[in-house]
């Protein structure tokens, strides 16, 4: 079977890259908009793209408008481009539920951290609040955004880290029994990173 992208309808080529690319990690971004309403949304297109400087990447889109009319930017890239700051929150195993409840798109004046009950605490370096309960999350400054019609790649440079103490082993890695972290599959499934294996480089 052989598929052309330029021909066939974007929601089924869509399900057919979210299907085939997985699992995908989880951004949980906070934003604050420039008359300081708080916003919480997940986007599963995301990763990290650069260790110096320390650079990670989602891709938000564009809110549902009738035909014929212009497609209004979601309130977390709407929020990114006024005020250039964001938080990048992992999302645990056991904020999964919580998480979903945040990917609805609810009026402008309601804060996402209240409808599903979570506690956004001070950031240091940015305006857009932390999520309390996650185990780790990222202050975030806007770098750049790359707009694709539809959706946008937004870029920024992680300023902060904060890490619950029980996340950091010894040998500075995270320990991910503990943070377990979940991924983004097709349709309406997710995964847990429960089953791995090890796997060194060879030497050349």
């Amino acid at each position: 079977m052989i598929i052309d992208c330029k021909k066939i309808e974007t929601p089924h080529l869509y399900k057919l890259l979210i299907g085939s690319v997985a699992p995908r990690p989880i951004a949980w971004v906070s934003t604050r908009s420039a008359d300081g309403q708080n916003n919480l949304a997940p986007f599963s297109f995301f990763n990290v793209f650069s260790v110096a400087p320390p650079v990670l990447g989602f891709a938000p889109g564009y809110k549902k408008a009738p035909p014929g009319s212009v497609r209004p930017p979601k309130d977390t890239l709407r929020n990114v481009i006024e005020t250039g700051e964001f938080v990048v929150n992992i999302v645990s195993h056991k904020l999964a539920e919580k998480m979903n409840q945040t990917s609805g798109e609810y009026p402008d004046d309601v804060s996402e951290f209240e409808a599903a009950g979570l506690t956004a605490v001070p950031s240091q370096v940015v305006k857009p609040p932390r999520v309390g309960e996650c185990l780790m999350t990222m202050e975030c400054k806007l770098l750049q955004t790359i707009d694709f019609g539809q959706s946008s790649l937004v870029l920024g440079e992680i300023i902060l880290i904060h890490l619950d103490e029980s996340v950091y082993k010894h040998d500075g890695t995270i320990n991910l029994d503990v943070l377990q972290p979940i991924g983004r599959l097709g349709e309406d499934l997710y995964s847990t990173v429960k089953d791995r294996f090890s796997m060194p480089r060879p030497k050349v």
